[in-house]
């Protein structure tokens, strides 16, 4: 069974209070979001109260910290030590390993993952091919980015833009007026 530290409630409640003032909430504003009421914060803040789990968790989640951090500093999880010590993984030998891909898309993700840590892969897969073309200037589409139509869609004329005609009164019927 782990051993928590002994807890200081008066720690807990001045960290509150630090992250309450950082996060420029008053304490009425910090009990509504959390769903807390103003007088148990306000005992907690002052150490006099010790706050449960679900307290904390929602006192973490008003103020956007970690809530194991609030349980860390409560007594209810031991700090974690090992943050430092992840195991070694050999990205090199994974990519080259993964017989799904094949010897172009290992060279792109070895090039990518080189350009990532900013130092050279050995030489172990064959390296992708460099474009030879010049970059393009800025606000200067490529062929590849200028549309192209489309050959399923059928592609319909703009229309002009039409005058208007001007009105024409129908004229009397001359072989009528005649006779």
């Amino acid at each position: 069974m782990p051993k928590f530290t002994p807890i200081s409630v008066h720690d807990l409640g001045e960290y509150l209070l630090e992250q309450r003032t950082s996060a420029q909430l008053t304490l009425r504003q910090l009990s509504a979001v959390a769903g807390i009421s103003n007088p148990y914060l306000s005992q907690i803040e002052r150490g006099l109260k010790k706050p449960s789990a679900e307290i904390l968790q929602a006192l973490a989640k008003a103020l956007r910290i970690s809530a194991e951090s609030l349980y860390v500093r409560a007594g209810i999880l031991e700090e974690r030590t090992d943050l430092g010590a992840a195991p070694e993984v050999d990205v090199t030998a994974a990519i080259l390993a993964e017989p799904r891909l094949n010897d172009r898309q290992r060279a792109i993700l070895l090039d990518i993952y080189e350009s990532f840590l900013a130092e050279p892969a050995p030489e172990k897969a064959p390296r992708a091919p460099r474009p030879s073309a010049s970059r393009p200037s800025p606000g200067r589409p490529t062929s590849s980015q200028t549309p192209q139509p489309n050959p399923t869609k059928p592609s319909i004329p703009a229309k002009k833009p039409t005058t208007p005609q001007p009105k024409t009164t129908p004229q009397p019927n001359t072989k009528e007026n005649q006779s």
